[in-house]
């Protein structure tokens, strides 16, 4: 069974900046792909940003230029770097692992942007 654990949610003001982490673990894998995703109240689940096992990343167009998003293949762990803070990243931001032909989620973590 695989276990995903996010961490580094938390409140900011507009214009700071979070780190967040999510580490994969349990039994053998290989991870094709990690991602992160966000939900705000209301709204419907969103990726933010992917990075596959080969080094391949893709953002939202919201995000673009504020956020980046790396990986530690070695320790199946996948990092969102998020400055310039706006009051709408405010979300619950899932971490997403991609194993062939299942996804894994944690239960998510939040970030609260506001002054």
């Amino acid at each position: 069974q695989v276990q995903v654990v996010e961490s580094g949610g938390g409140l900011v003001q507009p214009g700071g900046s979070l780190r967040l982490s999510c580490a994969a673990s349990g039994r053998p894998f290989s991870i094709r792909a990690m991602a992160w995703y966000r939900q705000a109240p209301g709204k419907q689940r969103d990726l933010v940003a992917r990075i596959t096992s080969g080094g391949t990343i893709n953002y939202a167009d919201s995000v673009k230029g504020r956020f980046t998003i790396s990986r530690d293949n070695a320790k199946n762990t996948v990092y969102l770097q998020m400055n310039y803070l706006k009051p709408e990243d405010t979300a619950v931001y899932y971490c997403n692992v991609d194993i062939t032909i299942r996804a894994y989620w944690g239960q998510g973590t939040q970030v609260t942007v506001s002054s």
